[in-house]
Formats: C-alpha cells, structure tokens, sequence
C-alpha cells in the first residue's frame, strides 16, 4: 500500500491529521471542554487518524498539557507535531528565534506532552530580529540530541517579502531554501483549502520537487466549507472568524454557491461536505496531509472518514469551477 511521507513517519494514504488548537484556545472558548477533547483525541486515534497538531503558544501551554494527557498510554499511535517560535503576551505575539530560547522552548514542550522525543518540530514563525539559520541550526541540534525526529515550519499567515506581482508564498520558499542549507526541512504547514488554494501555485511544487510534505492546515476553511455555519450568525468576541475578512455576514452569503458546489457532489457520494472539501486536499498530492481542526468526537470521526472518499475527475472539475471565495477586503 502507498503511504504519505510526513517527517519523519509514514503515514497511511488517504490520513487526515487532527488539529487540537480549538480544543481550548481560540475558537469558540465556551464551548470548550477538557475531558470532551480528550475524548476527542482518543475518538480520531481510533478512527485511524495518526498525526497530531499542536503548539506551545496556544493557550499558551494548555493545548500541549491537554494532548499529553488524551496521548498517556496512547503515545506509540501518534506522530506528534508542535511548534515553537511566538510568544503571546496580554494584546500581542511576539516571534522568539534565539536559540536559547529553542532549547528551553523544546524541553518545556517534552514536558507538557509528556514523551521523550517529538516526532515534528516546527518553527511557528522566523524570527525578524535572528537569522533563521541560527534558529534552524538550534533546532537541528535538538534532532541530533535525540529530541526531536524531525524538524518543519509553520507559513500560516506568513506573508513576508510579498512585493508587487509576488506569489503568496515566494517569500516562505526562499526562507526554506536558506533553512535547506542548515538542515533538512521535512514538512511545511500552510493553508490550503478549496477556497484558499494559493499553495498550490508554488508551494506544494516545491515541496513535492524536494520530497517535503505539506501539513494542509484550515483545509475546511475554518468551518465554512462544512455548510453547518450560517451568515449572520455571529461568533464570539475572541473568536478569529469575528474578525476574518471572510465571515462577515454579507461574505459568508456571497460564498454560500462554494458550500453548495460542495453539497452537490457530497450528495453523489452519500458523504457530507466537509469530507469532499477534505477528499480534494488528498487529491493535491501524497506529500499533503489535511489538518482540521474540531473540538468534538462526531466532527473528528467523520473527518477522518474523508480519507475513504474518492473523487472523480468530474469532481474535481465541479469543485475547479466553483466561484472564487471572496472577502470584504478584496
């Protein structure tokens, strides 16, 4: 059987990743509960779901203690990824690339997952004050030290280096090819979703060229490609989407023909919509890994359940000519 190549670990084809952020931070925090998560955590495992996302900045330190404890007795059936380099503060995040700071930052997320080694290390965002080869060297000597299996980096949200006619990402690929130079860089996490499909112009090329896997991270557009949200509905103060230029309630309805373009082939195949926007992501490549993000067992379990689903090209085509996601800031 074919597998996908992530890090350090061989991951089955069709694998969907779980992203644990929402468990308790960010996303709608009331509805945010610590035994539900853990058993949401144990939900994915046994649905097949190997890879696990986290970071130290979210909570910050309470999403690594969670998934500790949901992985205890559980550790060998998860490839655990995490990450280091912000730092969040009463109104602010700031990025931290020293490599002293790498060093404790590691060994204090050792601690909170409660394993002796992480399987992926990623820096969550370079450093504008420390050259990233300082960084990427500090982090390689924890691979070497037994820490860690395998190092990535997190480009969600990076937009560095963008000038007049560049690319998304042309300022992430020459931030890896200077890290290539240090160590290997074995994944990169960005945003790849059916209406944020900017990654595959440059990025997903790259890495597939180098054998570098990609960690698809919102690939379900922070919920609004699984047609449960509704215009107008409102989220709460400390919820990103509040603010997203994307959930706005005349944006949210303008979008509405890319939920239903989804429906339509889910309906074909007896699945739901997010596991077609999910079956797409698959479709992009066996170096790419969806990551999405839930807080509940049902969500998780049916994510997962993506991985069965097979697209035809007359689906891909329907999906390639839905309209074009659009935002109150285009």
């Amino acid at each position: 059987m074919e597998r996908r190549t992530i890090g350090a670990a061989a991951l089955a084809v069709g694998a969907v990743g779980l992203g644990c952020m929402p468990m308790n931070w960010a996303y709608s925090t009331s509805q945010q509960r610590g035994d539900r998560s853990v058993r949401t955590v144990h939900a994915a495992l046994d649905a097949g779901v190997q890879l696990l996302d986290t970071a130290d900045m979210y909570g910050p330190f309470t999403n690594e203690l969670l998934v500790g404890r949901a992985l205890k007795g559980r550790r060998s059936e998860a490839f655990l990824s995490t990450k280091c380099g912000l730092l969040v503060g009463d109104q602010h995040i700031v990025a931290n690339g020293r490599p002293g700071y790498v060093r404790r930052a590691c060994d204090a997320s050792l601690r909170r997952l409660q394993t002796d080694v992480i399987d992926l290390y990623q820096l969550h965002r370079a450093d504008p004050e420390v050259p990233v080869e300082e960084t990427w060297g500090a982090m390689a000597d924890l691979v070497t030290a037994g820490k860690v299996r395998a190092l990535g980096l997190c480009a969600v949200g990076a937009r560095a280096g963008r000038g007049p006619g560049a690319r998304m990402h042309d300022g992430t690929i020459r931030q890896l090819e200077r890290m290539q130079q240090v160590f290997p860089v074995s994944a990169v996490q960005a945003e790849l979703s059916v209406w944020s499909p900017q990654a595959l112009e440059d990025l997903l090329p790259w890495c597939a060229a180098r054998g570098v896997g990609v960690l698809a991270a919102m690939p379900l557009g922070s919920g609004y490609l699984t047609g449960t949200l509704k215009p107008g509905q409102g989220f709460e103060p400390d919820d990103p989407r509040a603010r997203h230029p994307r959930f706005t309630a005349e944006m949210m309805a303008a979008n509405q023909p890319v939920v239903a373009g989804l429906r339509r082939i889910a309906e074909r195949h007896g699945a739901t919509s997010a596991q077609v926007a999910l079956a797409w992501v698959l479709r992009q490549g066996r170096h790419v890994v969806p990551v999405p993000g839930t807080k509940r067992e049902r969500w998780a379990v049916e994510n997962a359940g993506a991985g069965g689903l097979a697209l035809t090209d007359r689906d891909m085509a329907e999906i390639a000519g839905l309209p074009r996601a659009r935002g109150s800031w285009d």
